[in-house]
């Protein structure tokens, strides 16, 4: 058997190759447990697996000592950062802390010329130099991304002295010294949690595999040498099942829209592809690592509601989690949520079973009353923080919301959708089958991906970059062998002179790319070319279009509630839900 789980915040989600859902409430301090619960009774053969491990470990402050070596003279690079504010006005926000102490980083001279002369020699004494307190070492030396024998050199003499070794080269081998170093020392930090964590989940099963940031899985092994990956792990397993369910429903182009438990992420999907990223913020450090371009906020169905100093309603980014949970859940929750507002306004079933549970709309309406707040209220605000993350993926970048389709999943999602599509105008929802445990659909649909890239020095020249990427190509394909495997090359460009590029299939194409993300071009000026990027997919054995059929979904005319045994879906007056060949509840206005 083939099954997918993902690790919420509040449940556990497993989906099997049979159509199965299973839902089980989540363990924070052990996620390995919830995992173990949900797949106690199965015979699993390949499980593909989405953590929130990785995230959480930055979340809540990395224990890991590393001492980072990296190019004398830029010891404080994890420090300085981009000098930016996070707040450009607001004195009372602080950068987070640099993730190395000044202590433990370590200046190593050795200087190449552009030519590849080699104008400093490399200090190998780095390595008798590196605290006695260390747990893991980052090498991140200057212009490593264009030649990496210093790197590797360093790291070959500090792994023999017995630590444990990130190399930029290998973790992040693209330009910008700041946000390679970062994410190099992030993956540092990060491989003793993963790797206890990513070894207990490898016992469940004879195969294991391992959903990164890019929407693509992992092998067990190359996940725990790359947790940097995993960061978005978690919100990346719908997206491309969502994207699949959009489709098949007509709609080319939506946004995704996972409202779980702790947390609500949302992303742009055109042409049936989901927007990549090649920079991600996480807990305030620039991590470069490839990832889908999703944007979440702290709204979900556990989301405390609040009431602040003067007066108005907050929700969120506080949750309830999975224990104790909404006070309507019984558990001894004593602060109100979300999913206590959408029970008190009926917009749940109180006869419903979520996971399980049994519902009680008197501790609902209890917490709410000693709060001094109202479900309709609540509701309100949880909105309009949603409808700023869609905007902000949208109309923030120059798309129409009228032309695209919502896809509402996570257990909440579909309860709040149909106000969001209505306030922002958008064409129409869809609730995919399996809507509450979407997450895990994608999983055990997504495709085995591995990516490999190499800066280009030579600016807007085209001389060799045939050859470069015929290079990549095929390594990409000899990381990932077999005969269903396709390879794509895509090109990192920008117009010379600005600071940030856009991925295009080819040089050729960014003219056009520019106009279509930014609204205008400049036809004739000189493309640089950053970097190139070769990645290699191989189809996962499961297909969303190929999982045996979930229970005939009813439709019907709002107002109208519609409980699923995973999630539950509110039809507002004035809206209609019809129910597709796909298995794709479409909800669209009378």
């Amino acid at each position: 058997m083939r099954v997918g789980v993902d690790t919420g915040g509040t449940f556990t989600d497993l989906v099997s190759a049979d159509g199965r859902v299973t839902k089980v409430p989540s363990t924070p301090d052990d996620p390995a447990s919830a995992v173990a619960s949900a797949m106690r009774g199965l015979a699993v053969r390949a499980l593909a697996h989405g953590t929130t491990v990785a995230t959480n470990a930055v979340l809540e402050g990395l224990d890991t000592v590393v001492t980072l070596l990296c190019t004398e003279g830029l010891e404080d690079i994890v420090e300085i950062a981009r000098q930016d504010r996070p707040l450009l006005y607001d004195d009372s926000v602080r950068r987070p802390p640099p993730l190395v102490d000044r202590d433990h980083r370590i200046g190593v001279s050795g200087r190449f010329a552009v030519d590849g002369q080699v104008l400093v020699a490399l200090d190998t004494s780095a390595a008798d130099r590196i605290p006695a307190d260390t747990e893991a070492v980052a090498v991140a030396l200057l212009h490593s991304d264009l030649d990496a024998s210093h790197e590797r050199e360093i790291a070959r003499i500090v792994v023999d002295s017995g630590y444990d070794v990130s190399c930029s080269s290998a973790v992040a081998p693209e330009f910008r010294e700041y946000e390679r170093t970062v994410t190099t020392v992030l993956n540092a930090a990060l491989r003793p949690v993963c790797r206890r964590y990513l070894s207990r989940v490898g016992q469940m099963a004879e195969e294991t595999s391992v959903m990164a940031s890019s929407g693509g899985l992992l092998d067990l092994d190359v996940a725990a040498e790359l947790p940097a990956a995993l960061l978005l792990s978690g919100p990346a397993g719908g997206v491309g099942a969502a994207a699949d369910a959009a489709r098949l429903a007509g709609f080319e182009s939506a946004v995704t829209f996972d409202m779980g438990g702790t947390s609500t992420d949302v992303c742009l999907v055109q042409d049936g592809r989901p927007e990549p990223a090649g920079v991600r913020r996480v807990a305030g450090y620039e991590v470069r690592f490839p990832s889908l371009d999703i944007h979440t906020i702290g709204a979900g169905g556990g989301s405390i509601a609040w009431l602040d100093a003067g007066g108005a309603q907050r929700v969120g980014p506080q949750s309830a989690g999975a224990r104790p949970g909404p006070a309507c859940y019984g558990f001894g929750g004593a602060e109100p949520t979300v999913t206590d507002a959408d029970l008190v306004a009926r917009r749940i079933d109180p006869a419903s079973h979520f996971g399980g549970l049994e519902l009680s709309v008197d501790a609902a309406e209890d917490v709410l009353r000693r709060a001094g707040l109202d479900a309709a209220g609540v509701i309100e605000v949880v909105n309009a923080n949603m409808e700023r993350a869609i905007r902000s993926v949208t109309i923030e970048r120059g798309v129409d919301p009228a032309t695209l389709a919502l896809v509402a999943f996570g257990g909440a999602g579909p309860l709040h959708a149909c106000d969001l599509a209505d306030a922002l105008g958008m064409a129409a929802v869809v609730v995919p089958a399996r809507a509450g445990a979407l997450s895990a659909v994608g999983l055990l649909t997504a495709p085995m991906r591995r990516e490999v890239v190499r800066s280009w020095r030579f600016g807007a020249r085209r001389a060799g970059l045939d050859a470069l990427a015929s290079e990549l190509a095929a390594n990409a394909r000899l990381l990932l062998p077999g005969p269903s495997t396709v390879v794509d090359v895509a090109y990192e460009c920008r117009y010379a002179g600005q600071s940030h590029e856009l991925r295009v299939g080819s040089p050729d194409d960014f003219d056009a790319e520019h106009e279509r993300r930014n609204g205008f071009s400049r036809p004739g000026h000189d493309v640089e070319v950053i970097a190139v990027r070769a990645t290699a997919t191989r189809p996962s054995p499961v297909s969303s279009i190929g999982l045996p059929a979930t229970v005939a979904r009813p439709g019907g005319t709002g107002p109208l509630v519609i409980s699923e045994s995973d999630c539950t879906i509110w039809v507002p007056e004035g809206w209609r839900a019809d129910p597709d060949d796909a298995g794709n509840l479409v909800v669209t206005r009378a």
